[in-house]
Formats: C-alpha cells, sequence, structure tokens
C-alpha cells in the first residue's frame, strides 16, 4: 500500500484528510512488518499510527496501555468509526473482562487495548495463544525500562511475549518521553531490527514560568489572586492527594469552581470528573499526577505545578498533556528549595532497600507464601513488594506456582545471589535526574531549549517562549488581605474521615487539621512521645470547631474513645474534655483485650488491619445497642484502628457511629 492509496483508506475509515509526514514513516515500516520504536511529543498523534495498520491488517492487535482513561476514550472513538474495539481493565467487572476475551478468541475485534498486568493473569496467558494477532503494540514504552521515569515491573511481562514473535510480525513501542538511554534499552528488548523514529519535542506554543516561593502560602496566595486571570481550563498538579483537597477546598472558600482528583477515588469519581474536564465544567481539576495521561482534550490552557516533579522527563510528559491544539498555552512551576524532600521521598521509596529483598527471600526459603500472606510476614508497601516480586522473578531466586486457583512463591534451589548493584545504579541516576530538574529551574537560559536539550532532542532552535527569553518575570505578592483570607480558610477548614461503607454503620468524622501541615504534628509529638503532658487546649479547640462544622447536626448518645497503645490516658483525658464541652455522656467500657503493636510499624494496610482484628471489647455490650456514638481519638492515618472498633460496635447493634479526631496525617500519602 502507497501513501495515496492509504490517504483514500484514512478519509474513508477515520475521515482524516492525511497523515503528518512523520506519521507515515512509522506506519509504512509497520505495515512492512517492521519492529519500531516511535519517539514523538504529546498531541503527535501516535495512536493513528497503530491504529491505521490494526484496520488494515487481517487479524486482532494487541494495545498494551497503563493507561485507562485512554483505552476507555480510544474504544468509545473507534466504535463510533466503525472500528470494532475493546478494552480489559480492572474497573470492569470479571464477567465483562471474560466476555470481552471470550469474543476477542472468536475474532469479533480488530483492536483490543489491555493492561500490562494481564500478563500476570492466568485466563489470558492461556486464552491469548488462541487469539488471531497480527501486530502488537506497546504504548507508554518507557514503563518496560529501569531507567524510564515510570518503569512497571508488569511490562517486563510484555517482553516475553514479544520474544516470542517470529520474525516480520510488526511490533511498534511509543512514548513521548525517552532519554538516549532509555531509547537504547527498550530498542535492546524488543530485539534486532528495530528502527528508531525518534520526532522534534519542541512546544512552540508554551510559555514556561518558574515562580520563586518561600511556602505553601505563597503558592496558595499566587493562585487564589491569579488563577481566574488565566485563559480557559487547566490542570493543577500536587505532589500528594492530600494537596488535591486542600487547593481545591481553597478555591471553594474564594468561590473558584475546580476540583480534586486522585488516584484513591472510585473509578465512578474518577470518570464523572475527567468528563467534567472535557466540557470544562471547572475552572481547574487539581490533581496529582493520576490525571491527564490519555485524557485527549486538545485545549487545555494551563498547566501549573505546586510541587517540582522528580524529574525532567515527568515534568516534560505532564505538561505535554496541555495546548495539543497548537494555541498559547501557559506552563508554570512553583519553586521552593525546601519542597525537595518530597521528590527525594518519592525516589527513596522507589526502589526498596537491599533488607527488604533479603526478607522476601527469607521468608519464601521457610515456606511457599502467596502475595497476600508475603505482605504481613515481610511488612512492606504492596507498591513495594511489586517490585521485589518483579526483580527477583527477573532474576531467577523466586517462581510462581499455581496451587489450585491460587498463586504462591517458591525460592528456587540453588538461585544466584540478590544483585542489587542495578538497582543502586538507577537510584543514582534519579538523584542525578532530581539535579537536573533543578537546574532547569534555576536555568537563566531557555526553558524549552533546556528541556529538548534533556531529552535528546538536538534540534537548534532559539525561543524568546519562557521567562528568561521575553517573557515576564511572575512574582508572589503577599499582603494583609490576603493573609487574613488564608487564615479565615485555615481556621474553618477541616479534614474528612471518609470511612463510610456498607457493612458497618460508620459514617464520615471530621479531623481538627492535617498532622504534617502545621504545629498540630509537632504538639501531638512532642506530648505523645516525649512526655509533653496532656493536650493542649488549641487542640481541643481546632477539634471542637470540625466537631460543630462537620457534626453539629447530629445527636449522640454517648462518647467513647480509642483505647492506648502507648499513649497512657492522654486520649482518655482529652475526650472526658470533649464529652464535658458537647455535654455527651461518655463511657469508659471500650477496652482492648489483646496486646497490639503501634499501627505506624506497619507499612501496609494488611498488616495494620490483621494488627487490630478482633482487638477491642466493650465490657456492658447492651449499653450500645442503637446508640449513636461519637468515637474520639488522636491520630486518624490508614483507617484500619477505626473501621475495625466501627465493625465490632456495629455488631453489638450500634445505630451510628461518627469518628471525631485532632488530625489525620499526611505520612501515608505520597501516591497518585
Amino acid at each position: 500500500m502507497n501513501r495515496k492509496e492509504a490517504e483514500e483508506k484514512l478519509k474513508e475509515v477515520f475521515r482524516l484528510e492525511k497523515f503528518y509526514d512523520e506519521q507515515w514513516v512509522a506506519i509504512e515500516e509497520i505495515l512492512k512488518g517492521k519492529r519500531v520504536l516511535l519517539i514523538e511529543k504529546t498531541g503527535f498523534g501516535k495512536s493513528l499510527c497503530f491504529q491505521f495498520p490494526a484496520v488494515i491488517f487481517d487479524g486482532m492487535t494487541i494495545i498494551f496501555s497503563p493507561l485507562i482513561a485512554l483505552m476507555r476514550d480510544q474504544v468509545k472513538k473507534l466504535n463510533s468509526l466503525g472500528i470494532s474495539a475493546g478494552c480489559i481493565i480492572s474497573e470492569q467487572e470479571v464477567e465483562e473482562n471474560t466476555q470481552i476475551i471470550e469474543d476477542a478468541k472468536k475474532g469479533k475485534f480488530k483492536i483490543l487495548y489491555i493492561a500490562p498486568e494481564r500478563m500476570e493473569n492466568d485466563e489470558w496467558i492461556n486464552a491469548v495463544k488462541d487469539m488471531n494477532l497480527s501486530m502488537v503494540v506497546v504504548d507508554e514504552a518507557h514503563c518496560i525500562s529501569v531507567w524510564g521515569h515510570d518503569f512497571r515491573p508488569s511490562f517486563k511481562r510484555i517482553i516475553n511475549l514479544v520474544k516470542l514473535l517470529p520474525k516480520g510480525f510488526p511490533i511498534l513501542a511509543t512514548t513521548a518521553t525517552a532519554t538516549k538511554r532509555v531509547e537504547d534499552d527498550i530498542a535492546k528488548q524488543i530485539g534486532d531490527g528495530i528502527q528508531v523514529i525518534r520526532g522534534n519535542l519542541i512546544r512552540d506554543n508554551f510559555k514556561l514560568f518558574v515562580i520563586k516561593v518561600d511556602s505553601e502560602d505563597e503558592k496558595l496566595i499566587y493562585l487564589g489572586k491569579n488563577i481566574d486571570k488565566f485563559p480557559g481550563t487547566g490542570i493543577i498538579y500536587t505532589g500528594t492527594r492530600v494537596n488535591t483537597e486542600v487547593y481545591s477546598k481553597w478555591f471553594a472558600h474564594l468561590k473558584i469552581s475546580a476540583i480534586g482528583y486522585n488516584g484513591g477515588l472510585d473509578a465512578a469519581s474518577r470518570v464523572e470528573i475527567e468528563n467534567g474536564l472535557m466540557n470544562n465544567k471547572w475552572k481547574c481539576v487539581v490533581s496529582t499526577n493520576a490525571l491527564g495521561m490519555g485524557i485527549d482534550k486538545p485545549d487545555i490552557r494551563f498547566i501549573i505545578h505546586t510541587q517540582f516533579p522528580q524529574s525532567l522527563i515527568h515534568y516534560y510528559q505532564e505538561i505535554g498533556r496541555a495546548g495539543r491544539d497548537g494555541e498559547t498555552t501557559y506552563i508554570i512551576l512553583f519553586y521552593n528549595t525546601a519542597d525537595r524532600d518530597l521528590p527525594e521521598s518519592f525516589i527513596e521509596s522507589g526502589r526498596p532497600s537491599k533488607e527488604k529483598y533479603h526478607r522476601v527471600i527469607d521468608a519464601v526459603k521457610d515456606e511457599m507464601h502467596g502475595e497476600k500472606e508475603l505482605m504481613k510476614i515481610v511488612n512492606v508497601k504492596q507498591t513495594q513488594f511489586r517490585v521485589i516480586k518483579a526483580d527477583l522473578l527477573e532474576q531467577k531466586i523466586i517462581r510462581e506456582v499455581s496451587i489450585g486457583r491460587s498463586k504462591k512463591f517458591e525460592y528456587i534451589a540453588n538461585a544466584p545471589e540478590l544483585d542489587y548493584n542495578l538497582f543502586e545504579e538507577c537510584k543514582k541516576l534519579r538523584m542525578e535526574d532530581l539535579e537536573k530538574m533543578i537546574e532547569y529551574m534555576e536555568t537563566g537560559g531557555s526553558r524549552m531549549k533546556f528541556l529538548c536539550n534533556y531529552l535528546g532532542d538536538n534540534y537548534e532552535h532559539t525561543k524568546s517562549n519562557c521567562d528568561n527569553t521575553g517573557e515576564k518575570k511572575l512574582k508572589v505578592i503577599v499582603t494583609p488581605e490576603w493573609t487574613g483570607k488564608l487564615k479565615d480558610f485555615r481556621n474553618n477548614y477541616f479534614p474528612v474521615l471518609e470511612v463510610e461503607n456498607s457493612r458497618t454503620k460508620l459514617i464520615n468524622g471530621a479531623a481538627g487539621s492535617f498532622y504534617g501541615t502545621s504545629n498540630v504534628g509537632k504538639t501531638i509529638h512532642r506530648c505523645k512521645y516525649q512526655k509533653g503532658g496532656e493536650y493542649p487546649e488549641f487542640l481541643l479547640s481546632i477539634t471542637l470547631k470540625a466537631y460543630r462544622q462537620k457534626l453539629d447536626d447530629k445527636k449522640f448518645d454517648l462518647l467513647l474513645y480509642v483505647p492506648p497503645t502507648v499513649s497512657g490516658d492522654l486520649v482518655k483525658n482529652f475526650a472526658n474534655a470533649i464529652a464535658g464541652r458537647l455535654g455527651i455522656k461518655i463511657s469508659h467500657n471500650l477496652i482492648k483485650h489483646k496486646k497490639t503493636k503501634e499501627q505506624k510499624m506497619f507499612e501496609n494496610g494488611y498488616g495494620k488491619s490483621e494488627n487490630v482484628k478482633d482487638a477491642f471489647e466493650y465490657l456492658v455490650p447492651a449499653e450500645i445497642k442503637d446508640k449513636r456514638i461519637l468515637l474520639i481519638d488522636d491520630i486518624y492515618d490508614s483507617g484500619a484502628t477505626i473501621k475495625e472498633i466501627g465493625r465490632y460496635l456495629t455488631k453489638a447493634g450500634a445505630a451510628e457511629i461518627a469518628p471525631l479526631v485532632i488530625a489525620k496525617t499526611v505520612g501515608g500519602d505520597l501516591a497518585c
């Protein structure tokens, strides 16, 4: 098929007039059965480079993608064009995914999108052997490489499939962000004879700014004063889930339309917000980096980062979601030197310590265990465990075995010693990337040229599209008026404790503050762990204010408090004070009848839940029946303790249970 014939087909099927020259270069090679790595900027139209050949080929094309929003969106568009497409994703019911697999085996799809994690699913592995495949696509291919900014262990399983494919079977890997090292690694893994097509990464329509600040307050004040001055709709990226709530509530306080988004939301809420963004429902969406990849909205007019990312690759990918229509787009990054702690913590936690690897190895040496059991035994976060698991499988130290319907891991006899050198090298590279990120913020030259040079685009260009090369510098001007507005917001903003579920009588409660965002956490720590005396009046005051704002319409019959692990009568005395101020009867009959450890010792939810399971008892159960209960504690972290007590009190006949605490932690919030 020559280009003229292809463009006639393009017009007929996709209703597009012609290919970009660079698109046709990639498509022509794929139609010849070649292996191609395509590195092109976001918004280039990489999807067409695999969708068009997929329509031409006889069989079905599988596209591996980590982006659920993209899969949903592209399947919808393809079906509207009359192209049979489906996707297998975690948000769908098991029965729906199973039906899609059966339909794929029967040849009912031209294109099937699938998350890489399915390569660990026996149902999929067995089914794919019976499918008539014509092409395999690896989208976001930087995830294959341990040197990539978003390496995902499950992508390694895709390479195992690729290695089984015959010569002359077309394979396309695509990414918008790959340094030369990542490019070489992807090319090596995809196989001999791969053609690398690298495009020009410069974005002429971007206006790039860095605003130097000394505090979170300055960021909030600048955005409060200026967000409505930016054209159109945009995204504000924050570093943690908690900050998506803080910034969106700040905008609500100022009557600015905004909403928070993060990976902790349920699937329906995420879809609703994504659709709202597409329809310009809000001035901005405040999000972790969970939002944006796969959102095909060409007119995002501004992107603002309140926290600088770990690397320029992360940054380029996130800002690349804006201005795809070529119109002027504002890109702003706040820079506080003290903010370095957060990206450093991501880097440190991204690769587990050697000691954690050996804990897993030692556990499976003793006997075979499943994933959940191992996480409890070795006490590591789920994300870290899955990295460890993938590495140990890769190094052939453990293997996965099926026992009935479950999977377990066993130690391989005479396995090699753990090679940790690569992981140390990765961590060192990540820290170097962070230094480059800081260098970008401190440069006096062209910011776009700095970005492109770092990403391997050595195109010679002189641009005057940043605050160092023609655009006006942006600064924060703090006035008493805005300091007052921020103080008023903080005095009237209280985090919600989301504990409601269909299995208990728990209702959502409230916290007086976040643990890590003021002197609240320091005061609690001093009183609880450094013999600093009773909780002072100001902690009582903010907790009572949280109650009056969030729970004042409720009528409680009884006030209980969480029995202590290490803090003696601190919570008991605090609960007495709350009960006295609110005029609610207090009971001391909720006790802990088994010894537990401090929850902060456990790194994953399984361990926290197991620690407090069946640990509580109420001495006079008849007192609980049909009662509305206010449950007091000092710190809310994972919520495992509150939920366990809620389960117990529900079983005892309580009508309603609402938690009220001094502070909600942000420590476990380093997820997207």
